[in-house]
């Protein structure tokens, strides 16, 4: 089991990050879920698990939102093919790169991953752990 239920980043512009979302995800077999206002979970299986959202969230007060800290999240690829995908889609929508695709043997021998900023400058990674 996991150890986590769902993540959520909080976006400046809810429906450019959502149309960037839609696209850079969809390789992985990502797609919007659910949607409330301006925030939408992504998942596979009918399960949103990433959610993006304009805050404040009910934990969150205005000035928490003035500036957005960038954070890392990393989605599960499940081959190599979809890692590739993912990062076209990516900087077709808008990302930057931020590391192509390959692997990195730094961090084991067979991670392979690929890295892009978002458009709040959110380090967005797909990753597989297994060689092919």
């Amino acid at each position: 089991m996991p150890i986590l239920d769902h993540v959520t980043l909080s976006v400046r512009d809810y429906a450019r990050s959502k149309a960037f979302y839609d696209k850079a995800l969809a390789p992985l077999g990502v797609a919007a879920i659910m949607e409330f206002g301006s925030a939408c979970g992504y998942g596979r299986d009918r399960k949103p698990d990433f959610w993006i959202g304009v805050g404040p969230a009910s934990f969150q007060k205005p000035e928490q939102l003035a500036v957005i800290t960038p954070s890392h999240i990393a989605f599960a690829a499940r081959s190599r093919a979809e890692v590739d995908a993912f990062y076209r889609a990516a900087i077709e929508a808008g990302a930057k790169d931020f590391g192509p695709p390959g692997l990195r043997a730094e961090y084991h021998p067979s991670y392979y991953g690929a890295f892009v900023l978002d458009p709040d400058g959110h380090n967005i990674e797909a990753v597989l752990h297994e060689p092919e």
